[in-house]
């Protein structure tokens, strides 16, 4: 009897995030994660102790400035990017040319140069890139995609798409290195490239320009100070005035959080529970877009992440009816600063202790409303996090090959990586000089 081949995977960057892929690949037959890349010595040794838990063989330690040393010597056949997203193109470059299949975290990258690096060398090597768009797996967007895509309201004239981040998880970017905008692109790149990327494939079109207004208008110190919220403290461990702060991220208080990063300062000096109210913040907590597509429709699209709660709302005008879609993922949050989950979640992995309800609404033209049965999960992203493993690495069981469930599912490649980067980089470019701005200006390579 035949066996299957191994593919011999590295992971490059094993922060929380990594965490899904290293289990995910451990689980599935096929696949051994044989390499982790990452500066601290301390975090690749949680994610060896988490390949071992599965009953997987520990993997070997690199540094990132080793990386193609890996490549050689590991033979590697897949490589996983999850590190900071203005390192991605470090890691995918090398990877590409080394014939390698790459698969790396949203957003693909942080801005145009790099982009365009990327798209070079997809076009050099004839190989492929796919990027870890999970919304796309969830089976209410799914549902959404089929009632457009079988024109159930006809043509998509217009959508508004309003995102909104719970003080629990919209804070959370303003603690870590997503707080800088040279390291994420802030929130337009990093949390709204998701959301451009699902509009884009809704509607199976491309966005060509995008105006919007961007501010830090709740967190920061300067709006810390003027709303009565900021306590003076840099980062919360260690700090009296974090104690009782509903703002702060205890990290000795989670298993996980202090093996990944409090543990790991000694390594490379991150910290990963700074303080919202306090610089150095370069990023905006509340952004208005609109964005206008090839075929003519437009989206007004706006993200909000100092919210009550959380969830969203997008509504699709289109010349048979109207599509509408609220999704409630908390419907509050207590001020608790103590992280409960495993995998040292702050929001995603299990559902919020206060999640609320979804609903799909038709309304057909001269006809009644119909309500479109769903099926919600609000732990793992919307349930889009297990079946895009399927998608990239195929089943846990032994029934299904790598390759087919990967063509049996909506995967994003570079192109729809650099697309839904194109809004965001219009977008902040638009904040700048207050004029509309074409994405074909920022990524001519997309046209």
């Amino acid at each position: 009897m035949s066996r299957t081949p191994v593919l011999r995977a590295a992971v490059v960057g094993t922060g929380h995030r990594a965490q899904l892929f290293t289990r995910g690949l451990a689980e599935r037959p096929g696949h051994l994660v044989a390499a982790l890349c990452d500066p601290s010595p301390a975090r690749m040794a949680f994610h060896n102790r988490l390949l071992t838990e599965t009953g997987a063989p520990a993997a070997t330690l690199w540094e990132p400035d080793c990386f193609t040393d890996l490549l050689a010597e590991e033979d590697i056949d897949e490589v996983v990017v999850t590190t900071v997203d203005a390192e991605h193109d470090r890691y995918i470059v090398p990877a590409l040319r080394a014939g390698c299949r790459v698969v790396t975290e949203k957003p693909m990258t942080v801005d145009a140069e790099r982009c365009a690096r990327i798209l070079d060398t997809v076009r050099e090597t004839g190989n492929r890139l796919t990027v870890a768009f999970n919304y796309r797996f969830n089976p209410v967007h799914e549902k959404v995609r089929a009632l457009l895509a079988e024109g159930a309201i006809g043509e998509v004239l217009s959508v508004h798409f309003e995102w909104l981040l719970d003080v629990r998880h919209g804070a959370d970017y303003f603690r870590r290195w997503h707080r800088e905008k040279r390291h994420s692109g802030g929130l337009m790149v990093h949390k709204s490239s998701h959301h451009f990327d699902l509009v884009n494939w809704w509607l199976a079109d491309e966005p060509r320009e995008a105006f919007g207004y961007g501010r830090l208008g709740f967190y920061g110190r300067e709006a810390g100070e003027r709303h009565g919220l900021r306590r003076d403290y840099d980062r919360a461990h260690g700090a009296d005035r974090a104690a009782d702060d509903p703002f702060a991220l205890d990290l000795a208080a989670n298993d996980t959080l202090r093996a990944l990063y409090l543990d790991a300062e000694r390594d490379d000096g991150y910290l990963r529970d700074r303080n919202v109210f306090d610089g150095p913040i370069t990023i905006e907590d509340d952004m208005s877009v609109l964005v206008r597509y090839a075929r003519g429709a437009t989206m007004t699209y706006h993200l909000t992440a100092y919210s009550p709660w959380e969830g969203y709302r997008v509504m699709f005008n289109g010349s048979a009816g109207r599509l509408e879609l609220e999704v409630e993922e908390s419907r509050w949050q207590p001020p608790l600063t103590r992280v409960t989950s495993a995998a040292g979640a702050v929001h995603g992995d299990t559902a919020a202790e206060h999640a609320g309800g979804a609903r799909l609404t038709l309304r057909p033209l001269w006809r009644p409303p119909v309500d479109v049965p769903l099926a919600v999960a609000h732990e793992a992203h919307g349930g889009g996090d297990p079946r895009m493993l399927d998608a990239l690495f195929g089943s846990v069981g032994p029934t299904r090959a790598p390759d087919t469930a990967a063509a049996a599912h909506p995967t994003a490649t570079e192109r729809d990586g650099a697309l839904a980067l194109a809004v965001g980089l219009a977008a902040n470019r638009s904040f700048e000089t207050g004029r509309p701005v074409r994405t074909g200006e920022l990524l001519p390579g997309i046209r």
